[in-house]
């Protein structure tokens, strides 16, 4: 029985009890003599909800499903079928699937699948027999029952049903058409816009104004010329002298006669007095005393005041101003009423930048503009001789060169410089230089070493020595390298020259000790100054007062409106404030040479004055 008997053996081995979920562990293991084959079954120790533990043949039962959709997508990928997939339960998904996929055998398919459900134990039992008659009686007891209970005979039909029905809706053909749809195809023609309609245009609205007509159409007739008083800002008048006649006055009048008469007897009495500075107290004094009232307000140019000048005369206060337009106004103070005091004078085309009175003669009015001209107006002639042209630059600034006033030094907005001889015929200049600088906003002599000279312009201030001109250029002696915006003026203290004065656009002004020339100027004060004036108004420029060496005066931004006198340590001395006469801002301030006597000016023309 050895030989020929064939000799089994079983081992059974229970599945580890930490294992959660499927067991591989062989659960029957035969060995036969002729032939060994192992057959593997997962075992899951869950409970179903009834508290059973689940049959191991429903575990097959799912393995040989995954079997059959691996040959589904095997047999796809041969035919070139697309795949559709619908949201299904996990059970249902692999039916389904394959049902939507083959349109050309979905009987087939679905009924493939249901029979692999229906006789899944059968299979297994037939594959068992050809092994030997050893484990028939094992293989019926694993199988337990192969029939399916209603429910899932009932949900299998469901599903057959279903996979039918959606491949009977031809979707791969449809969405291959909508995908031909949507595709666009590349158009070979050039699209053209389409004009837009007249009504759906805006339509601008232009003012009849400046098309020169009125409201119901009609053109207007061209404007009035100008008269010939009005002249153009940017039109030079013509060389020579002008005569003296006053704008403002029809005909001839005998009160601009009389003012003619009094400038011949004021030039020929001269003030010897020099110059000194009396004490702190005594000046302050003489300060608080000075007032304005309704009488010495009065509008004495046609634009804003851009430059100022007074009269050294002691009997008759004579002020001059000169505007933006080219416009000088002289204004005498005794006359009543105000307005029969008021002369102009239309000697320049462009600013005026620099007026002053001649040193030597009181009846020699200077006037300095941007347009290229110098004039001179002799009171004693009644003529505005033209001093100094040059109409392919533009001035900024003059001063005194000579103590007679018989030499003059001009800047130019180019940084040139022009020595400018009186005593020569003509207008010719006698020298002319540039200077290192970017440009020359004002320019003045020392008021001793007359050799000196200081220019101010962007950000730039520097102290030349004549005696080292050269024809090609000139080197500054001394350079102020403290200002961090552009300058509006420098100027030298009237008595010695030991200070100067600095006016910037940083809201600084700033004192300097110039008592000696050497390489290095220290700064003494630096005043917090609000300088900001805008392009409205002129700029600020701080002048030293004639009468006193070491104080300064300037306009103010602040409220209410005020002309501040500074100190050179920067302390405020005195400011003069009237709410209900001076209620604006005065730019331009100067003060009388001996007289306590200060006149502002501002940006509408009029000029504010404060007596003492």
């Amino acid at each position: 029985m050895a030989g020929s008997q064939e000799s089994l053996q079983v081992n059974e081995s229970k599945p580890s009890q930490s294992i959660t979920g499927l067991s591989l562990t062989p659960q029957h293991t035969i060995l036969l003599q002729k032939q060994a084959r192992v057959l593997l079954f997962p075992f899951d120790v869950k409970k179903n909800k009834q508290g059973q533990m689940i049959n191991p043949q429903n575990l097959s039962e799912n393995n040989s499903n995954n079997e059959e959709k691996h040959k589904v997508k095997r047999k796809h990928r041969e035919l070139g079928t697309p795949e559709i997939e619908a949201m299904f339960p996990k059970e249902e998904y692999s039916l389904q699937k394959s049902a939507l996929c083959s349109q050309t055998e979905p009987s087939a398919a679905i009924s493939k699948n249901t029979k692999d459900v229906l006789s899944l134990s059968t299979e297994m039992q037939s594959k068992q027999d050809g092994d030997g008659d050893g484990d028939e009686n094992e293989t019926a007891d694993r199988d337990g029952s192969t029939e399916l209970s209603a429910y899932e005979k009932k949900r299998l039909k469901n599903i057959s049903e279903n996979a039918e029905f959606f491949a009977s809706l031809d979707l791969i053909e449809t969405a291959k058409r909508l995908r031909e749809m949507i595709t666009k195809r590349p158009s070979h023609g050039i699209k053209r816009k389409k004009p837009k309609k007249a009504e759906d245009e805006i339509v601008c609205r232009r003012s009849m104004r400046l098309l020169k007509v009125d409201p119901s159409g009609v053109p207007l007739p061209d404007p009035s010329p100008q008269p010939d008083s009005v002249v153009d800002q940017y039109t030079r008048l013509p060389p020579g002298p002008l005569e003296m006649i006053p704008e403002n006055q029809n005909g001839e009048n005998e009160v601009f006669k009389g003012v003619l008469h009094m400038w011949m007897k004021i030039s020929q009495s001269r003030n010897e007095s020099t110059k000194k500075s009396s004490s702190m107290k005594r000046y302050q004094a003489s300060l608080s005393g000075m007032v304005i009232s309704e009488a010495n307000i009065c509008k004495v140019t046609k634009t804003r005041v851009c430059s100022m000048a007074i009269h050294p005369s002691e009997t008759r206060t004579l002020v001059a101003a000169g505007d933006r337009v080219g416009q000088v106004g002289l204004w005498d103070l005794t006359q009543q009423p105000r307005e029969d005091g008021v002369f102009t004078f239309i000697l320049h085309s462009q600013v005026v930048s620099c007026l002053n009175f001649s040193p030597a003669n009181p009846a020699h009015l200077l006037s300095l503009s941007h347009d290229g001209t110098l004039r001179c107006g002799d009171f004693t002639r009644a003529v505005f001789e033209e001093v100094y042209r040059n109409e392919e630059r533009d001035f900024s600034y003059f001063d005194f060169l000579a103590d007679d006033a018989s030499t003059l030094i001009v800047g130019h907005w180019d940084a040139g410089v022009a020595i400018v001889d009186r005593r020569t015929s003509g207008s010719s200049y006698e020298q002319f230089f540039n200077s290192s600088m970017s440009l020359i906003r004002t320019l003045q002599v020392h008021p001793v070493n007359r050799h000196y000279f200081i220019a101010a312009g962007g950000r730039d201030v520097h102290i030349y020595d004549l005696r080292y001109f050269k024809s090609k250029g000139i080197k500054p002696l001394i350079s102020f390298t403290e200002h961090l915006k552009t300058l509006a003026s420098a100027y030298f203290s009237p008595v010695t020259g030991n200070r100067v004065v600095t006016t910037c656009a940083d809201d600084n002004l700033r004192v300097f000790d110039t008592s000696c020339m050497s390489s290095k100027i220290p700064l003494l004060t630096r005043v917090r100054h609000n300088n900001n004036t805008g392009r409205w108004l002129t700029r600020f420029r701080a002048v030293w007062d004639p009468k006193q060496e070491d104080c300064f005066i300037v306009g103010s931004m602040a409220r209410p409106r005020s002309i501040d006198v500074f100190h050179e340590s920067g302390e405020l001395v005195h400011s003069f404030i009237d709410e209900e006469c001076l209620a604006s801002v005065c730019s331009i301030s100067v003060m009388h040479p001996t007289q306590n006597i200060l006149a502002g000016g501002n940006s509408s023309g009029r000029i504010h004055v404060f007596k003492g």
